[in-house]
């Protein structure tokens, strides 16, 4: 019997990516879905002293402590005035856990992995280091997030980040 070597594991391409868009100081973001946890109804944190200003606080989520960002304060678009309406992405990035306070969460979307295009880069955009780049969805850009770019010193452990 002759013996076939198998052919060698071709890698998937991943043609789709799916997003979950969000709306914070009324500008359209997403970050990809496998780093969210879950999504939350606005509750107040616990603040902190000497945290950052983007740093509402923390809150306990079944039994851990996790820090919660005003996202639109860290992307320099003003502070958030929480209420009920508002909720929080709880979000995991390289082994931890952070809440991210945003106006709405618009919807779950299916985009095309090449449909990410690059931001322009203009002049003083302070902001623009934290989007990876833009995907227009029907006639809207919505910009995505970098998360790892959000979060300073994002290689501390996230409860560095209020030290």
């Amino acid at each position: 019997m002759e013996h076939v070597a198998p052919e060698p594991a071709v890698e998937s391409i991943q043609l789709h990516r799916e997003i979950v868009s969000f709306r914070a100081a009324g500008q359209d973001f997403c970050i990809d879905i496998g780093l969210v946890r879950e999504i939350r109804g606005w509750t107040p944190t616990t603040l902190l002293p000497r945290a950052p200003d983007f740093v509402t606080g923390v809150m306990n989520l079944r039994g851990n402590v996790i820090p919660v960002i005003d996202l639109a304060l860290r992307l320099g678009l003003g502070r958030t005035e929480p209420t009920e309406r508002h909720v929080i992405v709880i979000a995991n990035l390289g082994g931890g856990t952070v809440g991210l306070l945003v106006e709405a969460v618009s919807d779950i979307i299916t985009v095309e992995a090449e449909g990410l295009r690059p931001t322009p880069e203009v002049a003083g955009g302070g902001g623009n280091g934290f989007v990876e780049g833009v995907f227009t969805v029907e006639d809207a850009l919505i910009r995505a997030l970098g998360l790892s770019r959000v979060l300073p010193a994002a290689e501390k452990p996230l409860e560095d980040v209020m030290l």
